[in-house]
């Protein structure tokens, strides 16, 4: 594996995880603020480390599976927050649903790299959206600055939630051929 700067960031991502955690839980005023600037600045490498990549030539096969494993990572980790701290349903339903299509999705990838079919499950401009508008919903939770930004938080992961059902079913309909054909 070749230090590049794409794939450190990548790394850094990795290691923000627990800090983002670790400070999410001190009792201080500013600890949501700096748990949601933490969160940030670790969605900003995932920008980042991809534009660097393909700006500098840097693309790796280590980047190509290190990249979408610490974003799922970093999501996760993020929604179970959010999680423990409204206890609500309405935050629980959207985490699982979310949690759930990152399982779905990553597992059919997989299939469909074996049959060497990939390139039909390629992200879509709605995963991007999807990703976009979870992103910005698990950064306002995080912060929960007061009640309005809490209530933008949750219209942000609803739209997030409603993009992931859309893009959960563009990939299935993509390989519903492949899926559903006999042995």
């Amino acid at each position: 594996m070749r230090f590049t700067i794409p794939n450190i960031l990548t790394m850094l991502r990795l290691v923000l995880i627990p800090v983002c955690v670790v400070v999410f839980y001190l009792p201080y005023s500013w600890a949501p603020f700096a748990a949601a600037m933490v969160f940030w600045v670790a969605g900003f490498t995932d920008w980042l480390d991809g534009m660097l990549a393909r700006k500098l030539g840097q693309t790796s096969r280590f980047g190509a599976f290190l990249d979408p494993v610490a974003d799922k990572v970093m999501v996760a980790t993020a929604l179970l927050l959010i999680t423990d701290h409204y206890h609500s349903i309405w935050i629980t339903i959207p985490a699982i649903t979310m949690i759930g299509r990152e399982i779905i999705i990553s597992a059919l990838r997989e299939w469909m790299a074996e049959i060497g079919k990939r390139a039909s499950v390629a992200v879509s401009w709605v995963g991007k959206w999807k990703t976009a508008a979870q992103m910005f919903a698990l950064w306002v939770l995080i912060w929960r600055y007061d009640e309005w930004m809490v209530w933008v938080g949750y219209a942000a992961l609803y739209i997030a939630t409603f993009l992931t059902y859309w893009s959960m079913y563009q990939y299935l309909k993509a390989a519903k051929d492949d899926l559903l054909e006999s042995d």
